[in-house]
């Protein structure tokens, strides 16, 4: 058997991807036995335990630049840490480490290159963080979600792949609008916009959406729209038969499926799947997102033809209805952006990236 250690999180946009890509190696290797390095303070804590995989949660810290005196639990986390990979390596053995993003990938891959194991690494924004910076100093290969993102790396050896964002694919075959449609009780020749801001919604846009509904939508749009499950019970009350209204949707390719354009922050996961289905959008960046990334990656997708970028602060009622309502009464611009999602989307990612790094593991 052959040990691969995987080490990524603090959120979803690190830590799925390395979940993908493990089940793809796996899937093409079966002798591999992948291995999750997470930290204590991030989202693996709750997802892990629900995985196949075996798991190391490390009391991680972040640097502390406002509040130095704080970085103590810093140093301390990174030397427990230290030991603790020790520890996992004497009884497992890694021929490699992939890293996704977050401290406890920082961590493990210093800890690796210093002890002589391979590092790859998976970059999912146009502008990448800090730790992937730095890890690319490490890396033999780095696994690009946006092929922009090479501008920003150090070119020191480490090979860049364009590869795209490691995703759950769309079906071979997909479900007929109408039947997406029906799904919801729309009207098989309605025009559907589909909303969400992650699992814990985006309240800015939540709010927007809401001042639109009420002043009454476009002849023929419908709205599927999930506000995210903290902020559900302030919006619920808005439900009705053209515009369904949930905390959450899962499975998401239910509403994939459903929609002509998408009004969404500018994550790397949302956006790669949303070209992945070719559903056109209309991207709303966080604007508190490290290194602006969700605004890099709307302007990447705009300037692709796949999407429209509309900063937070010129979001209110009147700017939304001229430039999605605007969308959404023109099949031809829809038509357009979608060709160009299609485009940019890299459905089998996952699968790309697992034969990369089988190719370094060699023959098993």
């Amino acid at each position: 058997m052959t040990d691969v250690v995987f080490t990524g999180g603090g959120t979803g946009g690190h830590l799925y991807p390395g979940l993908a890509i493990a089940r793809a190696l796996v899937r093409l290797r079966p002798d591999v036995r992948p291995f999750f390095v997470g930290a204590l303070r991030g989202i693996e804590r709750e997802i892990l335990p629900a995985t196949e995989f075996p798991h190391l949660l490390l009391d991680l810290h972040p640097l502390y630049r406002p509040q130095v005196w704080k970085n103590w639990r810093t140093l301390r986390g990174a030397m427990s840490g230290w030991s603790a990979l020790n520890a996992m390596a004497r009884a497992r053995k890694p021929a490699l480490v992939v890293g996704t993003g977050g401290y406890a990938a920082g961590l493990t891959s210093a800890w690796a290159a210093a002890k002589g194991i391979p590092v790859v690494q998976h970059i999912g924004d146009a502008i990448p963080g800090i730790t992937a910076r730095w890890s690319a100093r490490l890396a033999r290969e780095s696994y690009l979600g946006y092929p922009e993102a090479e501008r920003y790396l150090p070119h020191n050896g480490c090979v860049y792949r364009d590869t795209g964002n490691p995703i759950e694919p769309p079906p071979d075959i997909a479900p007929s609008g109408a039947a997406a449609r029906a799904r919801w009780g729309f009207p098989a020749a309605a025009t559907v916009l589909l909303v969400f801001g992650g699992s814990q919604g985006a309240r800015a846009i939540n709010r927007a959406v809401a001042s639109w509904v009420e002043r009454g939508l476009p002849k023929g749009v419908c709205v599927l729209w999930a506000t995210g499950r903290a902020q559900h019970d302030a919006f619920k009350h808005l439900d009705r038969p053209d515009v369904r209204v949930l905390g959450y949707i899962s499975p998401i390719a239910e509403a994939y499926a459903t929609a002509d354009l998408a009004l969404v922050r500018g994550g790397m996961m949302g956006s790669s799947e949303l070209c992945a289905w070719g559903v056109p959008m209309v991207i709303v960046p966080l604007p508190s997102a490290a290194n602006d990334h969700q605004t890099a990656n709307a302007k990447v997708l705009e300037a692709a033809g796949a999407a429209r970028y509309l900063p937070e602060g010129e979001l209110s009622v009147e700017r939304l209805d001229a430039v999605v309502g605007g969308l959404l009464g023109d099949r031809g611009a829809l038509g357009a952006m979608a060709t160009a999602a299609r485009a940019r989307g890299r459905p089998r990612a996952a699968d790309e990236i697992a034969g990369h790094i089988a190719r370094l593991l060699g023959a098993g």
